[in-house]
């Protein structure tokens, strides 16, 4: 195995834990080692343990409750790991629950495919706002959430501080408008120059670019967003039940 395709180091404590919650090491109802107790056994950093605990909360294996810890759900119902799309997630979890940096944000051109899924003409412009997400303190993801420009007015798209909510509900109490579907996407291409630099990557690995267009209930285009996830790093799972 090459060192480029070793999972990141919170990928690994993340399998690892979901194995011994599965294996009955860790029961329903049970309490998670702390987080100082998980980086002495397993020899990690304290951000790589956040940001496993992270994923686990996020698919719905643990909880959190306020002044006591962390519990042991199990493994997930299928409707939670069904509802963990990648797309999904950065739309709905806040942007400060994903470390990051607002590298653009403003009116741009639109991408052909970005166009074709806004119901736009291509080259037209449309609101960018871009994140380069972070996990260990190394560059893991960017993602970028394109919409219509009246869309985008009044609000806080064009800050750089991350926010506190996700987009789903900023959209919702600033614009009014109701997510009622995405649909979903994946791709794989070789990065641009550009991607090479700021995800910190070799230029012959490929990308994963995984596009959630977001519709209203009369199908009418509001958002897209746009993963672009390193293939040695990254790993995309899904789960549904068979009919």
């Amino acid at each position: 195995m090459s060192l480029e395709s070793v999972p990141p180091k919170y990928a690994q404590l993340v399998q690892a834990l979901q194995r011994r919650i599965e294996a009955g090491i860790y029961p329903p109802g049970s309490m998670l080692p702390s987080e100082h107790q998980l980086i002495q056994e397993f020899g990690v950093s304290r951000p790589t343990v956040v940001a496993a605990l992270r994923v686990l909360r996020e698919q719905g294996w643990i909880e959190s409750q306020q002044g006591k810890g962390r519990f042991v759900r199990g493994r997930p119902a299928m409707t939670s790991v069904e509802s963990n799309r990648t797309g999904q997630a950065y739309l709905t979890n806040p942007e400060t629950d994903s470390p990051g940096d607002l590298v653009e944000a403003g009116a741009v051109a639109l991408p052909n495919r970005v166009a074709a899924l806004l119901d736009a003409q291509p080259k037209s412009k449309a609101f960018l706002r871009r994140r380069l997400i972070t996990r260990e303190g190394e560059p893991s993801e960017l993602v970028s959430l394109w919409l219509p420009l009246e869309l985008s007015e009044g609000t806080d798209l064009t800050s750089g501080e991350p926010l506190p909510q996700g987009i789903r509900q900023h959209l919702q109490s600033r614009k009014g408008v109701r997510f009622d579907h995405i649909v979903e996407q994946i791709t794989a291409r070789m990065p641009t120059a550009a991607e090479v630099k700021q995800l910190g990557m070799p230029k012959n690995v490929p990308l994963l670019a995984v596009f959630g267009a977001v519709r209203d209930a009369s199908g009418r285009p509001l958002v897209v967003v746009e993963v672009l996830l390193p293939a040695d790093r990254h790993e995309l799972e899904d789960a549904y039940p068979i009919g």
